[in-house]
């Protein structure tokens, strides 16, 4: 009989992530059905690389550690690039969902970010460290992200305007 070579499986390799991933919140959920109350768990994640994409992430499961994981792919998924100049955002937006407005303005250099609850996280883990941003309307962390998130969406550099309207940077 001929010899077989047993193969052995490969070690697992703990893969390097260059994303930074901050979980928001992990709520209890309940539904009810028959027989009762069934609990689950749903958790937000914000993730970025602190160089200009940032994206959100949100899963649910039994288990908290499988809805942090869920939601962590996500956030992975669903990554944006947006618009980092010396530090700040390029212009004055404001960014929308539901019922939550997010005001952002660019702050000079050095002043920090001046922003609460959600949205600090949000451009703390996108590679902002000068930005201003009033919160309006509803505070529920969901909305928030997604608001600011729409935000960022809409920002332009001075080099995209001039690019769409066919003129150079120094004719605006």
């Amino acid at each position: 009989m001929a010899e077989r070579k047993r193969e052995f499986r490969k070690p697992r390799v703990e893969e390097k992530d260059e994303f930074e991933k901050k979980m928001l919140g992990v709520r209890r959920v309940a539904k009810v059905v028959k027989g009762g109350r069934t609990m689950r768990f749903s958790a937000l994640v914000v993730a970025g690389d602190k160089k200009g994409r940032v994206g959100m992430g949100l899963g649910k499961s039994n288990e908290v550690s499988s809805a942090i994981e869920k939601a962590n792919k996500s956030a992975k998924k669903s990554l944006i690039n947006v618009p980092v100049v010396n530090g700040t955002i390029p212009h004055e937006t404001i960014g929308k969902f539901a019922k939550t407005s997010v005001k952002m303005l660019p702050s000079k250099p050095g002043a920090g970010l001046i922003c609460g609850g959600a949205a600090r996280t949000v451009f703390e883990v996108a590679g902002y460290t000068d930005v201003t941003a009033k919160i309006y309307g509803s505070t529920d962390k969901i909305n928030v992200v997604r608001a600011t998130l729409n935000g960022l969406k809409n920002l332009r550099t001075k080099e995209e305007i001039a690019m769409l309207r066919g003129k150079s940077v120094e004719e605006l």
